[in-house]
């Protein structure tokens, strides 16, 4: 079978660990129209499987993603075209964040432009140390403006800027340094450190998990007051179900707590 011919993106369930990996290396896995689909398309079957309590999303080849397909985009000049592209792709970070399960990027090779704004959206990232980062709109004339979004949600502003207005390639340390990624590992333990993030994080509640993370994107951008007002609420809530009621009883009682899932 030929790599058109194939899936654009590969789904392993691993226990409760479902891993997605982009899967056009000649293209370095460009986020085109298509791939854009089928990864929201993944992403939606795994909201909805509740035996799946981590994502992980990898590429295969030399890049994690070098963004947007500008092959694609150069023979659709119709502006409505090049509109609806990037709605999808804001639709599909926005829908990263929204999942009700936490999502790691593991990061091997470039990621550059709207890869790197998938990096930026998930949320953890783990780095091979020779993985590279970029948003190198502006060298085309193409500001990343969309990436921008992302990316400003992770690093501190004057690094975002420094990013964007250059478009250099940046080290796994740098990325490390400035929070675009939470750890950078050697190449050859990428995945082993992966897996075992993501075992470590799936064997928590899988509700409070999804609790958590809904309630850390919610809150981040409220004024303070307002967002202890509704983490306040949120934890209230928590505490009320069954899965708090076993893991503080399991906790006292020195066993390790079996989860109800509600």
């Amino acid at each position: 079978m030929s790599e058109d011919e194939q899936p654009l993106v590969l789904r392993t369930d691993e226990g409760h660990v479902a891993r997605l990996v982009l899967d056009r290396p000649r293209s370095r896995n460009a986020l085109s129209s298509a791939m854009l689909g089928a990864l929201a398309g993944h992403l939606a079957a795994i909201d909805r499987d509740h035996s799946v309590h981590v994502v992980v999303i990898a590429g295969n080849g030399p890049a994690f993603s070098a963004g947007h397909d500008l092959r694609e985009i150069d023979a659709n000049p119709d502006p409505s075209f090049r509109e609806r592209l990037f709605a999808q792709c804001s639709d599909l970070m926005v829908r990263v964040t929204r999942l009700r399960q936490p999502v790691i990027a593991e990061v091997a090779g470039v990621a550059t432009a709207a890869g790197c704004q998938l990096v930026a959206s998930c949320d953890l990232a783990v780095a091979g140390a020779s993985a590279r980062f970029a948003t190198p709109g502006v060298d085309i004339g193409l500001f990343c403006t969309t990436p921008m979004v992302a990316v400003t949600r992770s690093v501190a502003p004057k690094h975002a800027m420094e990013l964007l207005l250059t478009g250099e390639l940046v080290s796994a340390g740098e990325a490390a340094r400035i929070g675009l990624v939470n750890r950078v590992v050697p190449d050859d333990d990428l995945r082993a450190t992966v897996d075992r993030l993501a075992a470590t994080i799936a064997s928590k509640s899988p509700l409070t998990v999804a609790i958590g993370k809904e309630a850390f994107w919610r809150q981040r951008d409220l004024p303070l007051v307002d967002a202890y007002a509704y983490a306040s609420a949120v934890m209230a809530t928590n505490l009320a179900t069954p899965d708090a009621a076993e893991g503080i009883s399991a906790f006292l009682a020195k066993r390790p707590p079996v989860w109800p899932g509600r």
